[in-house]
């Protein structure tokens, strides 16, 4: 069995270990209320069970991207995952809330391998032009994760208590895991062209991959400060239910994956620059269209919906091309760059919602100054750059 010969089962697998290191907090997201109750310990400590969480992920993806670099992938996947298992398994044995923060923390770590690999095993996969319309098909199904887990968990809450979500998490990471090791032979060789003198100060200092990594985190960072945001301001100062949300959401997630989908098709057509310029340009426009309506006093979701439909279409024809492209800017050391970019997604998140806390309680206005002025960088990012397609 080659490796040719079944990478949509490939695809697959990467895509099922990305979306349970998603999964992770998403799932576990409607249990955190209901754990003082079960564990002890206040609704302030148990927010540090997500908190803990984040953390782990930004220590995990430097220390992947780095391991990732000198081993091979495959293998680190495959450990990725299953001690991602067990410190699941774990956290559903946690004596306290204490003890469940820290293997949280684990978890997180553990749970970030397969975002920092999937880029490299794609790009290893696909021919260089299949390549960004397999990130746009990665990108639709990782974008279902946040909408779809929460649900699941809830359900999954009330039938079994907290501990059956982190027991699914064990249970559906040691079935991936087997199963990467049983296609280990198929899985794409481990790059050679990253020489042995690389690190993450060499990949900083390639402009390039900079600009390219500086627009995808400022973008996708601006798109979630605003998602972050729009529960606390939709039922606190605009007076709508959480169902308002979810429609937001929904929707926006329908536009992502339709726009993902056809990224590959326009940077093809038009230029692979061009299409992340393009779809660059369309955020801070739909965040300024947004803070235009907002301060009109007005919130009807007949409004708002189109607006947000847009701001989703653009990051969605620009985010898998763009993703791709700062990947293949690095020259073959693609765990190390994954990990910069998803690190840096997570800082720009974690600082934007951080600024704009705050002012949560005023209305939109703030989250859309917000994602305009950031999404506006991520398009300045973009002007060293000269498209060669």
């Amino acid at each position: 069995m080659t490796r040719r010969s079944k990478p949509s089962l490939l695809f697959v697998l990467i895509a099922s270990g990305t979306v349970l290191g998603i999964a992770g907090t998403d799932l576990v997201l409607p249990a955190v209320p209901s754990l003082p109750g079960q564990l002890g310990g206040s609704i302030e400590l148990a927010q540090l069970v997500l908190a803990a969480y984040a953390f782990g992920t930004l220590v995990g993806l430097l220390a992947f991207g780095e391991l990732g670099a000198r081993f091979d992938p495959c293998k680190l996947l495959i450990w990725s995952l299953a001690l991602f298992g067990l410190a699941s398994l774990a956290s559903a044995e946690s004596p306290s809330i204490e003890w469940l923060i820290a293997l949280r923390f684990a978890q997180g770590a553990f749970g970030s391998g397969p975002a920092v690999f999937a880029p490299g095993f794609i790009h290893g996969l696909y021919p260089h032009d299949k390549a960004a319309a397999a990130m746009g098909r990665l990108g639709s199904v990782e974008s279902l994760a946040p909408a779809l887990a929460p649900i699941a968990g809830a359900w999954l809450l009330e039938f079994g208590g907290w501990e059956i979500s982190f027991v699914l998490l064990a249970a559906l990471s040691a079935l991936i895991s087997a199963a990467v090791f049983w296609q280990r032979a198929s899985f794409p060789p481990p790059s050679q062209t990253v020489q042995d003198h690389h690190n993450y100060l060499t990949i900083l200092k390639n402009l390039e991959f900079l600009s390219y990594a500086s627009s995808q985190a400022l973008s996708l960072g601006a798109l979630l400060v605003f998602v972050f945001g729009l529960p606390a301001v939709l039922t606190g100062p605009l007076d709508k239910g959480i169902e308002d949300f979810v429609i937001l959401q929904v929707c926006g997630i329908a536009m992502f994956i339709l726009a993902a989908n056809s990224s590959a098709w326009l940077a093809k057509r038009f230029g692979t620059l061009r299409t992340i310029r393009a779809g660059t340009a369309i955020m801070p426009c739909a965040f300024l269209a947004i803070l235009a309506y907002t301060l009109t006093g007005a919130s009807s979701l007949y409004v708002l919906v189109p607006l947000w439909a847009i701001l989703n279409f653009g990051f969605g024809i620009r985010g898998p091309i763009g993703f791709h492209r700062a990947i293949s800017a690095a020259r073959g050391d693609h765990s190390r760059a994954a990990a910069i970019v998803i690190a840096a997604i997570l800082g720009v998140a974690a600082l934007g919602t951080t600024a704009v806390a705050p002012y949560i309680s005023v209305g939109l206005w703030p989250l859309a100054i917000t994602g305009a002025v950031i999404s506006g960088f991520a398009l300045l990012s973009l002007v060293p750059l000269r498209d060669f397609d």
